[in-house]
């Protein structure tokens, strides 16, 4: 599996000196900030999936193992049940067997917001797993543990794909990748994604016609490197989503884009959060203006840097 670049910059150097049986072991993996497009896909079999690109956020997602006397993959991980389903996946497919040892979670997602804080909670726990043997998970066989666990996203490649999180496959990896400055607003509540499901595919069959041609031209804007093609798409895929998992704030956010300058909207399509993408990072004033127009809609904005 090729290593995230965003969860390299985070991890700890192995001391030397230090006894590896001892030592504690970390993963990481970074969230997202909904989808930069998301909608129906044939796979291979011609059955309709939710295929998606996901954004990747600075945001990120811990699992840690301390060897010690506590025994038990359980163990510190009592409510992370996706957790514990992934380590014992992961164990009973390689044959190994754990140390003695406590696990302990910490993440800066927060739940059902649509900002892949179970997948990256999953992800980070394979990676730790893989420090405490010293190994490397193939993307391939992470997608086979995500299959066995939940509708997942991409969070584990190191670059924008075409994913399908169903079925944990991927369809296209794109070799462009813009980042985007992004200020944002969670309108609150929880979605059940795994519950969405068939609401979203339905959607999908009576709109197929424009999504399909939206998926064409993000398709064609990330081939020739088109940071604000892409946010127009993302725009549009926000706006399609609107008539299945519609979000408060999207009307008066359409009719503002202009004039905040920015390049695009994106939401989490099955989550609570919306924002805006600027390609460039918004001066002072500029965020002033957008965190006063937020407040007015009645929330508190937030602005991170996303993607690779």
């Amino acid at each position: 599996m090729e290593r995230d670049p965003i969860t390299a910059q985070h991890a700890t150097t192995r001391p030397s000196a230090m006894d590896a049986a001892a030592r504690c072991h970390s993963g990481v993996c970074h969230g997202t900030l909904g989808e930069l497009l998301q909608g129906p896909v044939d796979d291979e079999d011609g059955t309709l999936q939710i295929g998606l690109i996901s954004l990747p956020i600075r945001r990120y997602s811990w699992v840690h193992f301390q060897p010690g006397e506590a025994a038990g993959h359980v163990c510190g991980l009592g409510t992370k049940h996706r957790c514990q389903r992934a380590i014992g996946l992961y164990l009973q497919r390689t044959g190994r067997r754990l140390p003695p040892g406590r696990w302990h979670h910490d993440s800066e997602l927060p739940e059902g917001k649509g900002m892949a804080s179970s997948t990256a909670d999953v992800v980070a726990t394979l990676r730790c797993l893989d420090s405490i043997f010293d190994t490397r998970t193939p993307a391939s066989v992470v997608c086979d543990i995500l299959r066995a666990i939940e509708r997942s996203d991409s969070v584990f490649l190191d670059r924008y794909a075409l994913y399908l999180s169903g079925r944990q496959a991927v369809v296209r990896r794109f070799a462009y990748t813009p980042q985007y400055h992004v200020c944002y607003i969670d309108e609150g509540g929880a979605v059940d994604t795994e519950r969405s499901g068939p609401a979203l595919l339905s959607y999908y069959r009576s709109r197929a016609d424009a999504y399909a041609a939206n998926l064409q031209r993000a398709v064609g804007a990330f081939e020739r490197g088109d940071a604000a093609g892409i946010a127009h798409c993302a725009t549009a895929s926000a706006l399609l989503a609107q008539g299945v998992l519609p979000k408060r704030s999207f009307d008066a956010m359409l009719a503002q884009r202009a004039r905040f300058g920015a390049d695009g909207i994106v939401v989490a399509h099955t989550g609570s959060v919306i924002g805006y993408l600027f390609r460039e990072a918004p001066d002072p004033a500029r965020m002033g203006e957008l965190s006063a127009f937020f407040l007015d809609l009645g929330h508190q904005c937030r602005f991170v840097l996303a993607g690779f």
